[in-house]
């Protein structure tokens, strides 16, 4: 079996890459260039909002490259979760940068766009069926959590992306998709080992995080053969060693023997790693467990309201050493001020940089007094005006406080801005992270092939 060729060109579709480093993977004549481009890393917001946390001009960038490469090779681009999240505005703003490409390139191809967004409604009906059941820690779905979310994605497994190649296509954008699946989906189409395939995949999808040092906006190129896979840094800077492979096969992973994902999980418990050459690893013995029945996993977020924050400095010692006291009284004259006010129903909170400001979330940790501290005010409230008036009102509240054995009466926060207080706009949360069993893995995920000629569908 031929040795299969796959070039990983960044972590994050838009997170950039040198061009030396993507030239050398060119070299090497891979069979397909493909790139993860999404992630729930950066919160609920962008899907809520139904826009990028990547840029227009780093995607753009990025996809010119690969586009000359793939044109010339003729072989697959393809590219999972357009726009960072994988809704439906997400892909159609990636499809747009294709098409601007094609159009001042003149470039003609097949390409496969892939939705991923569910509706409510076939959710609803599968939840009503018994279908839908959380992921740990997500509580139980119900109807109302479902008929509250803005947007529902769905992350699909391999099987769209071998159905799109099988129908010719040689350019895939997709919705939210399962990372590795992006990178494994022509090996699997052509046969290779599934579960070499999708651990290859597991570690591609970040691109030269799994190389010492680690870098997200850096190539990685793997080899598939029949019963190994390898990986090489493309950047003199970095090698491949057993423990950086190793370590990046835990990413975002519980269990260190197995990895589940739609339609089955990686087991490790033979996997073995070996340091082949200085720069290279070779991996062996990962295998692919079906599991009884589809899971697709589900992505959900609901509005929560608007958000307003302001960002303070303290360095007095008697300030600081007084703070959590501080704050619950400001807090209480704010609920004071507000009740039985339009504006009294919201969410007030502080978050201490320098004291716990990351730690916080977990009860018992240890505290000790900082030298100075950095205060996040944040509120949120069902309007923007609410939420504006609530960090206006705390941070004031805050800055002239009045507190034992205070020295002077200027204020007690140093602001790095002016204005001081940011407008962030709407608000969102995670409402939905479950599973939801399918009868057929192409169900949820309609694929649309288009012929996309200079710019233009024909």
């Amino acid at each position: 079996m031929e040795e299969l060729r796959i070039l990983s060109t960044t972590a994050i579709l838009g997170y950039g890459f040198p061009e030396e480093s993507f030239k050398e993977g060119i070299k090497r004549k891979p069979h397909v260039i493909a790139v993860d481009a999404g992630s729930t890393d950066p919160g609920p917001y962008y899907l809520g909002a139904g826009i990028s946390f990547t840029s227009h001009a780093g995607v753009k960038r990025d996809l010119e490259y690969m586009f000359d490469a793939a044109m010339e090779l003729g072989v697959p681009l393809i590219v999972g979760t357009c726009g960072g999240s994988g809704a439906d505005a997400h892909l159609d703003w990636n499809v747009e940068i294709v098409k601007e490409i094609s159009r001042e390139k003149g470039y003609t191809f097949k390409m496969a766009i892939i939705n991923a967004e569910i509706s409510k409604d076939v959710v609803l009906q599968k939840f009503k069926e018994g279908k839908v059941t959380p992921l740990h820690p997500a509580p139980e779905a119900t109807e109302e959590s479902i008929n509250e979310s803005v947007r529902i994605v769905g992350q699909m497994g391999h099987e769209p992306f071998v159905k799109a190649l099988e129908l010719g296509a040689q350019v895939i954008l997709t919705g939210r998709a399962y990372d590795p699946v992006v990178f494994a989906a022509l090996a699997v189409q052509k046969g290779y080992d599934t579960g070499l395939a999708m651990h290859l995949g597991k570690i591609l999808e970040c691109a030269a995080l799994a190389c010492t040092p680690g870098s997200g906006s850096d190539c990685l190129f793997g080899y598939l053969g029949e019963d190994y896979f390898r990986l090489e840094p493309l950047s003199p800077l970095r090698k491949c060693t057993t423990l950086s492979v190793a370590a990046h096969t835990l990413y975002e992973k519980t269990n260190p023997y197995l990895l589940p994902g739609p339609g089955g999980a990686l087991d490790l418990t033979e996997t073995t790693f070996e340091q082949e050459t200085e720069n290279t690893v070779i991996v062996k013995g990962t295998k692919f467990v079906p599991t009884d029945g589809y899971f697709v996993k589900l992505e959900g977020v609901r509005r929560v309201g608007y958000r307003t924050v302001s960002i303070g400095a303290a360095k007095d010692p008697i300030f600081i050493e007084q703070v959590d006291s501080i704050i619950e009284e400001v807090k209480k004259r704010c609920a004071s001020n507000f009740e039985g006010k339009d504006t009294s129903e919201y969410f007030l909170d502080f978050k201490l940089y320098g004291k716990n400001g990351v730690m916080s979330m977990f009860s018992g940790m240890p505290s000790e007094t900082p030298g100075e501290l950095g205060i996040v005010i944040e509120a949120v409230g069902q309007t923007q005006e609410i939420a504006n008036t609530i960090c206006g009102f705390a941070r004031s509240t805050i800055l002239h406080f009045g507190y034992p054995g205070r020295k002077s009466t200027a204020g007690n926060l140093a602001f790095p801005f002016s204005p001081s207080d940011f407008k962030v706009g709407e608000a969102f949360v995670f409402n939905l992270y479950h599973l939801m069993e399918v009868a057929d893995p192409l169900e949820c995920f309609p694929i649309t092939i288009k012929t996309l000629d200079k710019g233009e569908f024909k």
